[in-house]
């Protein structure tokens, strides 16, 4: 049994068996007899006026009454001819059809949008991606980057791969708790939208005098994760002690993984630029210490954490566990109800397992105020969370009557519907400021970076092989069945006559199960293709078949109004993942976007349905619609159905 797995199998496939079915099913049809005398007359007429006008050289029109939708003609002997079809549209292409560009209001070469740019196909030559500083030192030129990326360009694979191999150098010589002076912008998490980045540094401050920390998360969920981590690799480099990278939890090879900016390497460059991404997010520091006062992490603290030394005496060059310091500097949360933990945990808890994201902890306020104690420090900021405002300002210390944790996240409009605000902290002569912005514009990617084709290929698959069913249908008996003549049944018992009856219909039957099953195959496709979203929405996923099945995000927004239902239909993807490492084509949607379907079946499984559809006879979901079509074509009917109007279905 042949397995699909691509757009390209499935199409193969469907060309292959489509004209066989229909060959073999129609291979009965009578042919020119089947016609009636005024339709064979009528046709006649069209060829004369095709034959004349050709003659005088202009193209023959086809009367709109002399059009017949409900018959099949043969094709007459000879060259084919160009047909002008009413409306202006011509038939087979020609010298003396009107050409398409010719149409008023039609420029085929023009953009739809134009207000759209196109994305920048060109990649910077040498010249354009290296400069030199002062002092003479090769770097990358941030001011082409930054406009090259805005306008979705990428870069040679080796001008990439030299930018993460040097950016690493420099993230290697970071201590794993870096010490920041003088003004500071703490950054949260960025998660891929490189077009909110560039608002980021509108607010945050000026390059190149102000220093940046960011808390980490630059990849995955957003469709920019890769420029996103390329251009601040390229500002590292040229300000080292100002750009201070964290690495966050998103920032290792299991959840880019599960997630989507391992796709995203594959789709924009190669695997090995993935590859050499990983290993820089090995090289990323895990906190900063702003002014003695203030400890940045992703996440948080740890049971094992009980000075800043044992930051300082970690290992953090490798992949991060799922248990022990470097885990908790990444995963951690605050509590639910920090600082008001009164009756909700024992009196003195410290810790609790995180139930919300499957290993790590949850640190409570008394936790939080007792490290801050015992290391001389006025607060814990971190990010790793969405928050509507862009910020939150949790409990006071008691003894320095300053929020003990500030929770900052700088990913606007987070997934495209969470409708929540970015902020960054600006710290600067002793004083904190908090600057809020909203999302910017940014390009429309579909799904798992698919093109329109390869998404839109099951609809059309499904569609055909629902038109095909449709055809097949209406044939009758007399269409099905041959004569005895041809069949060169004379000689044989009745015994062995009906024999072959019986097989032919057996075949018949077969074969309408086989597009049964293509359309299965395409049915479950197209499920995939609609359902391909990191969101549940709480009505249980979004509706297949309705009247917005082709808007990919359309029941997504229907379902998730406000920041709250984002957060509750998001938190199946807070936890650490645990999935089966598998290479998909790029067909099937990364593991962080296949979502049960409304079959009760996850489609991490989805190649084992399509496998289980093609095997078996009866894998249809359909009512056995498709099992009683093929009986009634199999048997045949009395009667031959009257012929369509005009304008009519079947």
């Amino acid at each position: 049994m042949c397995f699909v797995s691509s757009p390209i199998a499935l199409t193969c496939l469907f060309r292959c068996i489509a004209p066989n079915i229909i060959k073999s099913l129609l291979m009965g049809r009578k042919k020119a007899s089947s016609h009636t005398a005024q339709e064979r007359n009528a046709y006649q007429e069209i060829q004369q006026a095709q034959t004349s006008q050709q003659a005088a050289g202009s193209a023959p029109v086809i009367p709109p009454d002399a059009i017949f939708p409900s018959q099949v003609f043969d094709d007459p002997p000879g060259p084919h001819t160009e047909v002008a079809m009413p409306g202006g549209f011509a038939g087979h292409a020609g010298s003396s059809a009107l050409p398409l560009s010719s149409i008023p209001g039609t420029e085929v070469a023009a953009r739809k949008v134009p207000w759209v740019p196109p994305p920048n196909a060109r990649k910077l030559s040498d010249a354009e991606f290296y400069t030199t500083d002062q002092w003479g030192n090769t770097l990358p030129n941030v001011e082409d980057l930054k406009i090259h990326f805005f306008k979705e360009g990428r870069l040679c694979e080796h001008h990439a791969l030299w930018l993460i191999e040097h950016a690493s150098t420099l993230l290697k010589r970071d201590a794993n708790l870096v010490h920041l002076t003088g003004a500071v912008t703490i950054c949260g998490d960025i998660h891929g939208q490189y077009y909110d980045l560039m608002k980021l540094f509108e607010v945050g401050g000026k390059i190149g005098e102000t220093t940046f920390c960011f808390l980490g998360d630059y990849v995955d969920r957003g469709n920019f994760g890769i420029e996103c981590l390329l251009y601040l690799y390229a500002l590292k480099m040229w300000w080292p002690k100002k750009f201070i990278l964290l690495r966050g939890n998103h920032e290792c090879r299991h959840l880019t993984e599960y997630f989507t900016f391992k796709r995203e390497c594959l789709h924009k460059y190669s695997s090995t630029v993935y590859e050499a991404c990983i290993a820089s997010f090995n090289c990323l520091p895990v906190s900063a210490l702003v002014d003695r006062k203030f400890l940045c992490v992703h996440g948080g603290i740890s049971p094992d954490l009980h000075t800043l030394k044992d930051i300082e005496d970690m290992d953090r060059f490798k992949e991060p566990g799922s248990h022990g310091l470097l885990c908790d500097l990444l995963w951690a949360d605050p509590i639910s109800c920090y600082g008001t933990e009164q009756g909700s945990v024992p009196r003195g808890t410290m810790f609790v397992p995180n139930s919300n994201r499957g290993c790590s902890y949850s640190y409570t306020y008394d936790a939080v105020c007792s490290f801050l104690d015992r290391n001389g420090l006025l607060s814990l900021v971190r990010g790793h969370e969405a928050q509507d405002a862009g910020y939150t300002m949790y409990r006071k210390s008691p003894s320095k009557k300053f929020p003990s944790l500030i929770t900052i996240f700088s990913a606007p409009n987070y997934l495209d519907v969470y409708h929540n605000r970015a902020a960054v902290l600006k710290y600067e002569n002793r004083n904190i400021t908090i600057r809020q912005y909203n999302a910017s514009p940014h390009p429309f990617w579909l799904p798992n970076f698919m093109n329109a084709f390869t998404w839109s290929l099951p609809f059309v698959g499904a569609k055909i092989t629902e038109m095909l069913l449709a055809i097949l249908s209406i044939c009758s008996q007399e269409e099905l069945v041959e004569s005895e003549e041809e069949e060169g049944g004379e000689g044989k018992t009745e015994e062995e006559h009906a024999a072959e009856q019986l097989a032919r219909r057996q075949a018949i039957k077969n074969k309408i199960l086989a597009v049964g099953r293509m359309q299965r195959v395409f049915q479950l496709l197209r499920e995939e293709a609609e359902n391909q979203t990191e969101l549940i929405p709480g009505d249980g996923g979004p509706t297949v078949g309705g009247p917005d099945v082709l808007n990919v995000q359309g029941s997504i927004n229907r379902s998730i109004k406000t920041f709250d239902d984002a957060r509750r239909s998001d938190l199946v993807n807070e936890r650490l993942p645990s999935f089966e490492t598998v290479q998909p084509a790029m067909m099937f949607p990364t593991p962080s976007m296949r979502v049960a379907t409304r079959l009760g079946s996850d489609n991490v499984n989805m190649e084992m349905l399509i496998r289980k559809a093609l095997a078996e006879d009866l894998a249809l979901d359909d009512g056995g619609v498709v099992e009683r079509l093929a009986e009634r074509i199999a048997r045949g009917r009395v009667a031959r159905p009257a012929a369509l109007k005009r304008h009519g279905t079947a």
